[in-house]
């Protein structure tokens, strides 16, 4: 076994010198976003990488939904590097590339993403600064309006539920199952339908 793996919650391990082989189940990516913390976890509530994905793939076009629940797929073994970082490390960005082109060739969607995954994903940006921190970021990267949402903020188990939820109602072309426990978690609660009070108004 290579001296560059991980154990995944799955039982399984993930070796980041075979990128392009690698498989990397729904629920691995689930779990792995559902307790991954945006902006390096520097924010006033705990908003998920899966949170943030769920609601990406119902602010953009419906046909593009499968891209937007899974185009921070990658973060989910990566990790959610914040962006300043990533500009001062090219091997990492080769990595992350790499892999994204291998999750969206295993579950069969397009790649490069839409044009319309990155606006949604700026505008997010935006929304989730708004409302998660305390001080306004005074430094101006790019010009996005806010979507009209209010944040979930869901805890690491809902938002782990929320996104197979929304993956199982999209359609999958998984290689592989869910393992029996996210099964029962997908058969036992919706806290989509739970939290109805909560709409999408852009």
């Amino acid at each position: 076994m290579s001296n560059a793996t991980i154990l995944l919650h799955s039982g399984r391990y993930f070796d980041f010198e075979n990128l392009d082989n690698e498989i990397l189940s729904i629920e691995d990516i689930a779990h792995g976003l559902a307790m991954t913390c945006r902006f390096g976890g520097h924010v006033n509530r705990f908003l998920s990488v899966a949170e943030h994905c769920w609601w990406i793939s119902h602010l953009v076009p419906p046909e593009m939904a499968l891209e937007g629940l899974l185009h921070d797929a990658s973060e989910s073994v990566l990790g959610d590097i914040p962006k300043p970082l990533k500009r001062i490390m090219p091997q990492y960005n080769e990595m992350e590339g790499q892999l994204e082109a291998n999750i969206a060739k295993q579950y069969g969607i397009r790649f490069p993403y839409p044009p319309d995954i990155k606006v949604a994903d700026s505008r997010m940006l935006v929304t989730e600064q708004e409302q998660l921190f305390d001080r306004k970021d005074t430094r101006v990267f790019f010009a996005a309006e806010p979507f009209d949402i209010k944040l979930f903020c869901w805890t690491p188990e809902e938002a782990k539920c929320n996104f197979l939820s929304r993956f199982d109602i999209l359609g999958s072309r998984l290689v592989g199952n869910y393992d029996a426990s996210a099964i029962e978690v997908l058969q036992g609660l919706d806290p989509v339908v739970k939290r109805n009070d909560h709409h999408v108004t852009d």
